[in-house]
């Protein structure tokens, strides 16, 4: 077993929970970690290091034969940029026996897009508008979400702004998009789904701090009663395997903001409170019958905090 960590990054956390699902499975097998700039860290803490081309079309040739020579049997995406390059190309890699872990074109376009992930026919997702009528009398009272249609959700986002506000913010974006602002407090949801898109276990925390967009310290909500709510808008989505759900909670409600079809940044929670969706998703890969594995998701609350921390060598 060799497994591509893609756009591996600074993702340490990440490498170090994928090398240990590995080596569960096959204790001779290997984590190749692969990014376009060399200079990442880690490179450090895996078993080899590629330095990949950028996953674009033109580089797809090239890309298969790469992971031809390099032995690679599967293959992890971890940035939303590339989830549609591979998995455009999934079914040609599993002729050659290359088996990559993500989730089918048309689901993930529905969640990478902001505004037609917000349209789906679901009560809890959040409603949201490419335009907004500043004279309607609705929207001179109604406080206001500002962010981009497309790419990261935190970067340039405007809230809890009037609409005169919002739309000068707007103006300021490439493809913005206005929702109602919800007071409340931000939880993510881990989850794990089956290539058939049904959920094997999904565990709920809260994100205490946040620093650009990534959860330093989180916490654990065992048995959190939204969980069924949870389970049914994840299975509506058509997704299989590792993915995060950012949701708003008021008044003990569900606001769902938006979903990444996904490992999260701070994901490796999910793994220590039972969803051990890394696990997991090698061994459906492997034709493991997933419903034979055991689901021991933790009753106590977990919190995890994110420091650096120094290693030598």
């Amino acid at each position: 077993m060799n497994v591509l960590l893609s756009s591996a990054s600074n993702k340490v956390p990440l490498l170090r929970a994928l090398r240990d699902a590995v080596k569960r499975i096959s204790p001779e097998g290997i984590v190749t970690a692969g990014d376009s700039n060399e200079n990442v860290l880690t490179r450090y803490f895996c078993d080899e290091f590629w330095r990949m081309p950028h996953t674009v079309e033109a580089n797809t040739k090239e890309i298969i034969g790469a992971l031809k020579q390099l032995n690679i049997t599967h293959v992890l995406p971890t940035r939303d940029g590339e989830l549609l390059f591979w998995a455009q190309i999934k079914e040609t890699l599993m002729a050659e026996n290359i088996s990559v872990i993500v989730s089918e074109c048309e689901s993930i376009e529905r969640c990478l897009d902001k505004l037609q992930f917000a349209q789906l026919n679901l009560p809890s997702i959040i409603p949201a508008f490419d335009e907004l009528d500043v004279d309607l009398p609705r929207n001179k009272t109604q406080r206001l979400v500002v962010k981009e249609r497309f790419g990261a959700g935190s970067k340039s986002i405007g809230i809890n702004l009037s609409a005169n506000d919002a739309v000068a913010h707007a103006s300021n974006l490439s493809s913005p998009i206005y929702q109602p602002f919800i007071e409340g407090s931000e939880i993510s949801v881990d989850a794990w789904l089956t290539r058939d898109g049904r959920v094997k276990a999904a565990m709920c925390r809260v994100r205490e701090l946040v620093i650009n967009g990534e959860s330093q310290v989180t916490y654990t909500l065992p048995q959190s009663p939204l969980l069924p709510t949870i389970q049914e808008t994840l299975e509506a989505l058509n997704l299989s395997g590792p993915v995060v759900l950012q949701a708003i909670v008021c008044n003990e409600k569900l606001h769902i903001i938006e979903c990444n079809s996904r490992f999260g940044g701070a994901s490796t929670l999910g793994i220590k409170s039972g969803v051990d969706s890394l696990y997991w998703s090698l061994c459906e890969a492997l034709g493991h019958d997933i419903d034979a594995i055991p689901v021991e998701l933790s009753k106590e609350k977990i919190t995890q905090m994110r420091a650096a921390t120094d290693y030598y060598l």
